[in-house]
């Protein structure tokens, strides 16, 4: 039987800005402090690290809810449904999921009722997904999308705001319609 690594979520200590430089950084990253929950398996665990230390680094208060080391036969869907839960209940303000492709991570998330997550490989996907489906948690493929693109689509994801008009909120009520009729 594989050893799992343990699932218990951890608060990681980011530093206050003026401790770690002081040049303050760039507007964008400090429009809206948030506390964050991401989660990764093997394929993913690289990228979330390099995107845990620049969202400490931007203010923001992160929760990792693992893998804390490489582990290659590590399961995504053990790290991904307890962020999963975490978004859904309000314990964290979004999600970010990675695993090697983004898919199973994606997979594993939406199958928690109150979570709208998607795989996001540009831009316009990552604004618009959270303007108009009020997305909240956003999946990366690790072995997939680079380390500079990973960091643009999430602060893409972050700065983007719900717009609440008619059509979306009709839209969105059937989707919890649907949750409800599991």
């Amino acid at each position: 039987m594989p050893r799992k690594s343990s699932t218990a979520p951890s608060r990681r200590r980011c530093r206050p800005i003026s401790e770690r430089t002081s040049v303050e950084p760039p507007a964008e990253l400090m429009r809206i402090r948030q506390c964050l929950g991401v989660a990764a398996d093997h394929g993913g665990f690289e990228l979330k690290e390099q995107l845990v230390e620049r969202l400490c680094a931007a203010g923001h208060e992160v929760v990792d809810f693992g893998d804390c080391r490489v582990a290659p036969d590590d399961d995504y869907p053990d790290f991904v449904a307890p962020l999963a839960r975490a978004v859904a209940c309000g314990r964290v303000d979004r999600g970010i999921a990675i695993c090697g492709s983004g898919v199973g991570a994606c997979v594993a998330a939406n199958k928690v009722p109150g979570v709208r997550a998607c795989l996001i490989h540009d831009t316009f996907s990552a604004h618009q997904g959270v303007e108009d489906d009020d997305l909240n948690l956003i999946c990366l493929g690790g072995l997939v999308v680079g380390h500079a693109l990973a960091w643009e689509l999430i602060q893409t994801f972050l700065n983007a705001r719900f717009s609440g008009a008619a059509r979306h909120r009709r839209r969105l009520a059937k989707v919890v319609g649907l949750e409800k009729k599991r």
